[in-house]
């Protein structure tokens, strides 16, 4: 257990800190004090949940005094294996440092949390105490499994991810408008492109002399940490192998990994191999994304799609398809809106990159294609478009490109040509 008089240092650390400069984010966190809910913010590895907290501690301290409020990382190294009852412990040190608190309004703000086993308990002790809570994690099941059983009810859940374009653009003092002069135009096309390539970690772009390093220390870091230590793996050779199929393939699939490894003499199970995907995922490193159907079981059995959830972390591996890098963008800014997503596949091989979906019915269809100036590429794209037009009813056709702007009416349907910038601002 960890001593009172650690948590009395740490909540006294807190209290000195000077925070740092911060950008605002997008993403819109109520914190509205009437809510007997905790709040989590989830996400990848340094895409700026920490920052996100201090931003919330800023504001709340502007209203209800720094004191209020209390701050512990539990990813820290001098805090060892914990459960509920250290964090009661913390609780007990705020109170013996703030007794005039005793029976005020306080937040308090954990980050990385999953790493304490049992905290839902001292949350929700904290939410029936009156005690507001704000909590984050880089584990997107192993939250969502505790805050669906212990937790049902009594929490609001927020996802951050990498900066969006339009946050990367507040970075480099670019301000979005709703009009654009030629040169804004050009100025946005050119950070477009290096966005596009060194993807929207913060730290990566606040440091671009060690941009590499940087995302090569996030890749390793959430590999290590995230997957293999905290899902306690011991097949290495297999996760390595694994980490170079996700990086190359386009559509993964589980039996032909399988079998690759199986002739390499690499053993292993086919439910291993689902198990390390998830871990991946569960870690916000990729995404499976699963073809469109009404059928549940057959869209999860389904050969998926596979999404890295920053561009950066393709590029420092040397991926510099175009294509590629711009249909990951699109995918991770639809992930972004909270979008209901699938992909399409007809039988004839015909295929949308993302389908839009509310429930059983299909919103708008979207492809995401770098450059439409060759026919044959631009033909393939509307045919696939016009197929699932017909097959699900659905008048709403996309297609994003680097920098095409137009509409065409082909075979009776409108489609929309809009360039990336002018989808990623809207």
């Amino acid at each position: 257990m960890i001593a009172k008089g650690k948590w009395i240092e740490l909540l006294k650390d807190w209290s000195e800190k000077t925070l740092p400069e911060m950008f605002p984010r997008e993403i819109n966190i109520d914190m509205n004090s009437s809510i007997k809910r905790s709040i989590s913010i989830i996400g990848p590895r340094r895409a700026g949940k920490t920052y996100e907290m201090y931003l919330l501690m800023e504001e709340l301290a502007k209203k209800i005094g720094k004191d209020k409020t209390a701050y512990i990382n539990f990813e820290r190294a001098d805090l060892d294996v914990m459960n509920e009852k250290d964090l009661m412990l913390m609780l007990e040190a705020y109170h013996e440092l703030y007794p005039e608190n005793k029976n005020k309004t306080i937040w308090l703000f954990l980050d990385e949390i999953q790493n304490v086993s049992k905290w839902e308990r001292f949350v929700r002790t904290c939410l029936d105490e009156g005690i507001h809570i704000v909590i984050s994690g880089s584990s997107s099941k192993l939250l969502s499994k505790e805050i669906a059983t212990s937790m049902a009810g009594r929490n609001i859940s927020y996802t951050l991810l990498p900066f969006s374009f339009k946050e990367y653009l507040t970075t480099k003092g670019f301000k979005t408008e709703k009009h654009y002069s030629s040169s804004e135009k050009a100025k946005i096309s050119n950070l477009l492109n290096k966005y596009l390539i060194a993807g929207g970690y913060p730290e990566a772009i606040l440091y671009p002399e060690m941009r590499e390093k940087i995302l090569k220390d996030i890749f390793e870091t959430a590999i290590l940490k995230d997957v293999i230590e905290r899902n306690k793996i011991r097949n290495i050779t297999a996760i390595k192998i694994l980490i170079k199929a996700l990086l190359t393939a386009k559509e993964f699939s589980a039996n032909k990994f399988y079998n690759q490894l199986k002739s390499q003499g690499i053993k292993i199970s086919k439910t291993s191999i689902y198990s390390y995907l998830n871990y991946f995922e569960d870690a916000f490193f990729i995404f499976q994304l699963r073809k469109f159907s009404l059928s549940y079981k057959k869209s999860e059995q389904s050969i998926p799609k596979i999404y890295f959830v920053d561009n950066g972390l393709l590029s420092i591996h040397g991926i510099d398809d175009k294509g590629r890098l711009l249909e990951n963008l699109v995918f991770i800014e639809l992930l972004r809106k909270e979008k209901e997503i699938s992909y399409y596949k007809s039988i004839t091989k015909e295929e949308v990159d993302f389908v839009i979906r509310k429930g059983k019915k299909v919103e708008q269809l979207i492809q995401a294609c770098y450059d439409t100036s060759k026919q044959d590429t631009f033909e393939r794209e509307v045919k696939a478009l016009i197929k699932a037009s017909n097959e699900f009813n659905c008048k709403n056709l996309l297609i994003i490109t680097k920098d095409e702007e137009k509409e065409q009416i082909i075979k009776g349907k409108k489609i929309k040509i809009i360039p990336l910038w002018k989808w990623l601002l809207n």
